[in-house]
């Protein structure tokens, strides 16, 4: 058998995307010495008290491109290298604020170290180094921030909950021909679920306050205008738009959307999507912009035809 043909049996140029998972424990303090100190408690609420607060970070770096002739995108001995000499080396027991000259304050061009600036210098530190195609940070379970590459743009997603019961049936049928097309989800008492909601908003992030928007003022409409309404509700009778609307979760994820979206525009970003998850087994996601997260890369599709 020729080297040629061998090699091809490995997947060599078939295009691929490749993921790696790393984690640091770091602090950070929210604080602009521009501003006073009762103009940061306002601004940064608890975020600003001395010394600051500590997170479990978790990053996922995402990287594409064509199988070698040993059936891999890349070494991974070599990913783990640039990513702990590069990053988690650099930033784990730090104190993000004096960990690197991006969040040097003292200077003009310092921003504080949220996660979506953080997300940022991260990317521009790796990608001399691994072919990225998209990161993921997570500063805790239900609040994380992507990051594609564009200059400026982030996206910010937050994560929250409620409980709620509906009824799954069309008013105009019959209760068999309900039963028929939605089972046992349409029994007259409806049924009830734990929802998860991650509302995902994008945005340029400030040069300053290293912020895509006040996460404060997005946390408050999510609860204001999704779960202070939703909560403990019967959604069929307690929520006026679905007393004509099936609430099935497609329906809730879009209703969801359709009311975030102008105030989330208010506050300064784009909302990007909303996914409803109703169960283990079941989730919804709607786009309310051009998808972008979790679409496929298109330094993959430049080599998918290999």
């Amino acid at each position: 058998m020729t080297e040629t043909k061998s090699t091809a049996r490995h997947g060599q140029g078939r295009g691929c995307v490749i993921t790696r998972r790393a984690t640091f424990s770091a602090s950070h303090r929210y604080w602009l010495p521009e501003l006073s100190a009762d103009d940061n408690a306002a601004r940064f609420g608890p975020c600003a008290l001395a010394p600051g607060h500590g997170h479990n970070y978790e990053l996922i770096v995402s990287m594409a491109g064509g199988l070698d002739a040993d059936g891999m995108v890349l070494n991974l001995s070599e990913v783990k290298h640039f990513i702990r000499s590069e990053i988690t080396g650099q930033l784990d027991f730090r104190f993000l604020n004096e960990a690197w000259p991006e969040f040097n304050l003292a200077t003009p061009e310092g921003c504080l170290p949220t996660t979506e600036a953080l997300v940022r210098v991260i990317w521009q530190r790796l990608i001399p180094h691994l072919p990225i195609t998209a990161l993921r940070l997570y500063e805790q379970p239900g609040l994380w921030a992507d990051y594609l590459g564009h200059p400026m743009d982030a996206f910010l997603t937050i994560r929250t909950h409620f409980a709620a019961a509906h009824r799954l049936a069309r008013p105009e049928l019959s209760q068999e021909e309900n039963e028929r097309i939605y089972g046992k989800c349409a029994r007259p008492h409806g049924h009830g679920h734990n929802y998860l909601v991650d509302v995902t908003v994008r945005g340029a992030i400030d040069p300053r306050t290293g912020m895509v928007c006040d996460l404060s003022a997005l946390q408050r409409l999510v609860d204001d205008l999704v779960v202070e309404p939703f909560d403990h509700t019967f959604l069929n009778k307690d929520v006026p738009f679905f007393a004509e609307c099936v609430p099935t979760a497609e329906n809730i994820a879009l209703h969801i959307a359709d009311r975030l979206s102008t105030p989330v525009k208010a506050i300064g970003a784009q909302l990007h999507k909303v996914r409803l998850q109703e169960s283990p087994n079941n989730a919804a996601e709607v786009y309310a912009e051009a998808p972008q997260l979790e679409m496929t890369p298109a330094s993959l599709e430049a080599v998918a035809a290999l």
